[in-house]
């Protein structure tokens, strides 16, 4: 009695409508607050199905953070062709990346919140996503460098860090995004585009800031 019931399916297919669940709970709650009862009735599921499949909470929240990762790193590379010029890489990469956060938001709070406030293994989990997106951007700076024919050797370091500023900059306007309401995902990314893109074309073009003398 009491016992949820389930049509048969494959379990890859049953294991995604776990996923699912959980991450709309994980990221509507909070890892904390997010009970096994209630994504396993959300999933239409019983409770030890959700164990047997994916073992743990822990376990399972680890899997909806790689899944979900994943996901988010493919969107920002298929969205950008790069045949195209360099600014126009990076605003498609910018908007892929504002689309899919705000098609996604319970992934992202899971991304960008969750897993990084629970402990090292989970924030291990994003801060491999996170230096793999970093190291697209660097390439992306690298090839504006390169086809701006004036400065094709920026500093390593230089870029590493107009990477790195990029994108915190993309993950701070996500978590903004994503609570004002009627913010689309173009309008995002024009806002980041415009405040990045007059700077970095500036430093392509050779006409860098440089801090005053003490």
């Amino acid at each position: 009695m009491g016992a949820v019931k389930t049509k048969r399916m494959p379990r890859a297919v049953r294991e995604q409508q776990m996923l699912d669940a959980a991450v709309e709970t994980f990221g509507r709650r909070g890892y904390m607050a997010a009970s096994m009862d209630e994504i396993a009735e959300l999933a239409g599921v019983s409770k030890p199905l959700v164990y047997l499949y994916l073992n743990s909470k822990e376990d399972l929240f680890t899997a909806c953070i790689r899944r979900e990762a994943k996901a988010l790193v493919a969107a920002v590379r298929t969205g950008v062709r790069t045949d195209l010029p360099a600014d126009r890489q990076l605003w498609d990469g910018l908007l892929a990346f504002f689309a899919h956060t705000a098609e996604h938001p319970h992934a992202w709070s899971v991304l960008h919140l969750q897993a990084r406030t629970h402990g090292e293994p989970f924030a291990a989990e994003v801060a491999a996503m996170r230096e793999e997106i970093v190291a697209f951007v660097t390439q992306l700076i690298v090839v504006a460098a390169r086809e701006a024919h004036r400065d094709p050797d920026l500093p390593e370091r230089e870029v590493a860090g107009l990477a790195e500023a990029l994108v915190g900059a993309a993950e701070s306007l996500a978590a903004w995004a994503n609570t004002a309401a009627g913010t689309t995902a173009r309008q995002t990314a024009t806002t980041l585009m415009n405040f990045a893109w007059a700077g970095l074309g500036d430093l392509m073009d050779g006409r860098s800031w440089t801090p005053p003398e003490d």
